[in-house]
């Protein structure tokens, strides 16, 4: 008996079929025979103590312009389900918690989430890395206009993020003496009412910001380095950055290392780091990115590492 699949994630219309990792994810699950169903996360509802999905049946073609077919429509519980990918793109809000808890209730009846629905509340994309204090460059979380100027004047060079974003969007650069820090603080915390992340400025960044993607809390041996574009200090593929694969570096292995027993205990089968120069940056726990890039540039098949690893957690339950 074939397998069915659940993806949560974003309008397909709106997806790239030629780059995105989602594709590649649904064409591996293809290829092994799943039987694939598509929903956005307002298709999930709960009754009585259970969840439904309300689904189309979603067929994944090999052409890149017209990469999927939709068909039938049907409402899933977790008794029709065993695995569900939840790929939406943040923001985190709170419709997205909500989407969790919802998440775990499947999983609760035996449905294997990837990533696990408590771990994508819990493991923050910029605040959990400040878990690994070690490997990370000075970082500081406040709402505070003083703490900000103060590790400003510490580092002389620092970049603020906000706490809710992907892409590189909404983050800034901010040197000592920059006639705007005032209104950048003013803007990044709404006023000193919104968390913001400071960490200093990296001046490897010219190098690439490495994207390194661990399965089941074991490092691919390549990495995508975000080469920033001319004038720009974000090496985001969102924000024009350009990929090249590399290599991990013996610092790389080392970050990895630290990091994916901690990733496996949590159940976060697919992450994706955030490496400057030495240093962690961030770790993308809700719809890492970067697997196609590599797949092209080293022939390799990373989805298919995923989907074992799903297989052997399937394979293990009673």
């Amino acid at each position: 008996m074939n397998r069915r699949l659940a993806v949560i994630m974003d309008p397909l219309a709106g997806i790239k079929g030629q780059k995105d990792t989602t594709v590649g994810l649904l064409r591996e699950a293809a290829r092994r025979g799943y039987e694939i169903h598509y929903a956005q996360p307002g298709d999930l509802s709960l009754r009585d103590g259970r969840v439904r999905i309300a689904t189309q049946r979603l067929e994944i073609g090999t052409d890149d312009y017209a990469w999927y077919t939709l068909g039938a429509s049907a409402t899933l519980t977790a008794h029709d389900l065993d695995v569900v990918l939840m790929r939406k793109d943040p923001p985190f809000d709170m419709e997205y918690v909500y989407t969790t808890y919802l998440l775990e209730e499947l999983e609760r009846d035996g449905v294997l989430v990837v990533n696990r629905p408590q771990s994508l509340r819990d493991a923050n994309e910029k605040l959990f890395a400040t878990r690994f204090a070690d490997v990370a460059p000075p970082t500081l979380v406040t709402r505070r206009h003083h703490d900000l100027r103060a590790f400003l004047g510490e580092q002389g060079d620092i970049v603020l993020k906000p706490l809710d974003g992907m892409g590189g969007t909404s983050v800034f650069r901010v040197k000592a003496g920059d006639s705007n820090t005032t209104v950048i603080f003013e803007t990044m915390t709404s006023r000193e009412t919104r968390f913001v992340m400071a960490q200093r400025y990296l001046p490897e960044i010219a190098a690439g910001d490495k994207r390194i993607l661990l399965i089941d809390g074991k490092a691919v041996p390549y990495a995508l380095a975000r080469i920033p574009a001319p004038g720009e200090s974000r090496g985001n593929l969102a924000a024009g950055g350009r990929g090249e694969g590399r290599p991990l570096s013996a610092a790389d292995e080392r970050i990895a290392t630290r990091v994916g027993p901690i990733l496996r205990e949590k159940g976060l089968l697919f992450v994706g780091l955030d490496v400057i120069g030495d240093h962690l940056t961030e770790i993308n726990v809700t719809s890492p990115t970067g697997m196609r890039e590599l797949d092209k540039t080293f022939s390799l098949n990373i989805a298919a590492w995923l989907f074992d690893a799903i297989e052997t957690r399937l394979e293990a339950e009673p």
